[in-house]
């Protein structure tokens, strides 16, 4: 089996509701994304896949929903006040946790045809998430 890993970098910002500590409260993050895509045989180039090809998915992928952008779970009280705002945010299902987004970067890369094996998301220096299937 061969894998490479590309890794992307990306800021947000969130909250999450019930937690007991201080990331109930606004803050953001600077985080890196590490994709890894896997083949069990390499391309007529020798490859798994083009670096530039995971880049140019998931960068269109977070530049539109992740980047620069407040994730907020779609109960967050604070909703309304970002609407009338005209501020940009994105209401979400579930909690907006590294681990939600490692897995939302995955599916989106699972369903435009990349055989995406593993999503790590480092929400920090020292901690990160990853989602795998299976």
């Amino acid at each position: 089996m061969f894998t490479i890993t590309k890794e992307v970098y990306f800021c947000y910002g969130h909250r999450l509701m019930n937690h007991p500590g201080k990331c109930r409260n606004l803050h953001g993050h600077s985080v890196k994304a590490a994709i890894s895509i896997e083949r069990q045989t390499l391309n007529v180039q020798g490859m798994v896949c083009d670096f530039a090809d995971i880049k140019e998915c998931v960068e269109a992928y977070i530049d539109q929903h992740l980047d620069h952008n407040f994730l907020l779970h779609k109960d967050d009280p604070l909703i309304p006040a970002l609407r009338e705002n005209n501020e940009r945010f994105w209401a979400l299902d579930e909690h907006p946790t590294a681990e939600v987004l490692s897995k939302m970067i995955f599916r989106h890369l699972k369903e435009t045809g990349f055989n995406v094996s593993q999503v790590v998301l480092w929400e920090t220096a020292s901690a990160y998430a990853c989602y795998r299937e299976g």
